[in-house]
């Protein structure tokens, strides 16, 4: 199965370091991170699940619940937090998705063959409380993702869905926005109280909005 932009994420039950799960009932009415990991006790991975873990009180004050997987077992996974919580210097907190028969990789088509036949690429979902896939990203397994760009990037998601307005190149939150070519430069002088400014027709800057 192929996920892509827009679709509803697929929900499945599986265990978990906090026991049995139904995906969209752990999500509830929040966003939603889920990430792939190749394989517990790797050194990649330990320093993500640290940073993620340290990030997480982040994540909650925006509503967003994370959730990691990897094809070793809950037993794998509790002894891995272990070392995780000791070398990283942090506490895990989120769930660990137990995926040893893969069911959960395949549905998400976190398994590219050409790159392993067995162990999950390092894929990462953003999903929003609709439950639609609304970022879609894959690292080789040798590299490490970068977690303040996926925080970067919910920041965007969050904003763009409460206003009529897009985030341009490098943006970070509390700089200014892109207003969309849709909006009138007139309306936008309504719509956006702190100003507009129009470098061309296509492109016109305002201040971000308050959340």
């Amino acid at each position: 199965m192929s996920i892509k932009l827009g679709d509803t994420a697929p929900n499945f039950q599986a265990d978990s370091t906090i026991g049995n799960i139904d995906f969209y009932e752990y999500l509830g009415n929040s966003w939603g991170i889920l990430f792939s990991h190749p394989a517990d006790f790797t050194p990649v991975c330990t320093t993500e699940l640290g940073f993620t873990s340290k990030l997480q009180a982040d994540f909650e004050k925006k509503n967003t619940k994370v959730i990691a997987l990897s094809v070793d077992g809950v037993e794998d996974h509790k002894k891995w937090i272990e070392d995780i919580n000791e070398t990283q210097n942090t506490e895990v907190k989120f769930p660990i998705i137990a995926d040893k028969d893969r069911k959960v990789s395949e549905l998400y088509d976190f398994i590219h063959p050409n790159a392993s036949a067995t162990a999950t690429v390092r894929s990462l979902l953003i999903i929003d409380p609709e439950k639609k896939v609304r970022l879609i990203i894959t690292y080789p397994a040798s590299t490490g993702r970068n977690f303040n760009e996926i925080n970067r990037v919910l920041d965007s998601l969050q904003l763009v869905d409460s206003h009529k307005i897009a985030t341009p190149v490098n943006w970070n939150d509390g700089d200014d926005v892109i207003i969309p070519p849709a909006i009138s430069t007139e309306d936008a002088k309504n719509i956006f109280p702190k100003g507009v400014t129009e470098i061309k027709p296509y492109l016109r800057y305002t201040p971000q909005p308050n959340k």
